[in-house]
């Protein structure tokens, strides 16, 4: 569904010269997959996920989607940022159908799916607020409210649960994993967070350092198990994917 194939990605230095971001990178992402993308502050990780997302272009090599190239923004897949995107200036309701009044559909059609998407995620209380005046977890629903409104096939997510508090996170991750599910969506979802890119990723794409080099993809067979959460095999497993970051001899 998505390809990367032989990606190179470098930017210029402010001081002079290029810096190398990503060095020929080759991944196949089928559908249906839930990735996830781990590494250390600036490896290439959110880099990959604008390549992906059609934001911007790489230098050399080709990002494909549905054996097509993606040179620019796709109307089936959605993104999602750190700073969630939301327009303060608009409610709940407007915020979530923005893309579908973008697309001219009908305002009676509007109303009556972002009322759907907005009950499915406990929302529809908090329809006509403004995000000022929601919780962390709350913006980040309307976040992905907005993004599944258009009914992507692709989710891509940067970082989606960082400034949200643990118990927060479990819940926002329990409900992209119901959406994954329920929608057959595929996800790539970017985060510096070992615990949840083993339990969302169903295969983890590892960067170890900041040569832009994809040093190990493994694939994750307990990837949606509620109940593996906590366990010694779980942490034995988290351990084992810390050992790869840093550099350590499984990468």
């Amino acid at each position: 569904m998505l390809q990367l194939q032989d990606v190179f990605l470098q930017y210029d230095r402010p001081e002079g010269g290029m810096q190398t971001v990503l060095d020929h990178i080759n991944l196949n992402i089928a559908q249906g997959e839930r990735w996830a993308v781990i590494g250390p502050s600036g490896c290439g990780k959110s880099s990959m996920l604008h390549l992906l997302a059609g934001l911007q272009t790489a230098t050399s090599g080709s990002v494909q989607y549905q054996g097509a190239a993606l040179t620019k923004p796709h109307e089936e897949i959605s993104v999602i940022l750190q700073e969630y995107g939301l327009f303060p200036w608009k409610t709940v309701e407007q915020n979530v159908g923005l893309p579908l009044v973008l697309k001219k559909v009908p305002k009676a059609e509007i109303k009556e799916r972002v009322q759907a998407l907005l009950t499915q995620l406990k929302l529809d209380e908090h329809s006509k607020k403004f995000p000022s005046e929601l919780s962390g977890g709350q913006r980040q629903r309307v976040a992905i409210a907005r993004a599944l409104i258009a009914q992507p096939k692709v989710l891509l997510m940067d970082e989606p649960f960082s400034a949200l508090d643990a118990l927060t996170r479990e819940t926002m991750q329990n409900i992209v994993l119901e959406l994954c599910e329920q929608q057959n969506l595929t996800l790539v979802l970017v985060t510096h967070n070992i615990e949840e890119a083993i339990f969302l990723g169903q295969k983890i794409a590892v960067f170890s350092d900041n040569s832009g080099i994809i040093r190990h993809v493994a694939d994750n067979s307990h990837s949606g198990e509620i109940s593996y959460r906590g366990t010694e095999e779980f942490y034995q497993h988290c351990s084992e994917l810390r050992g790869w970051i840093g550099g350590g001899d499984n990468a």
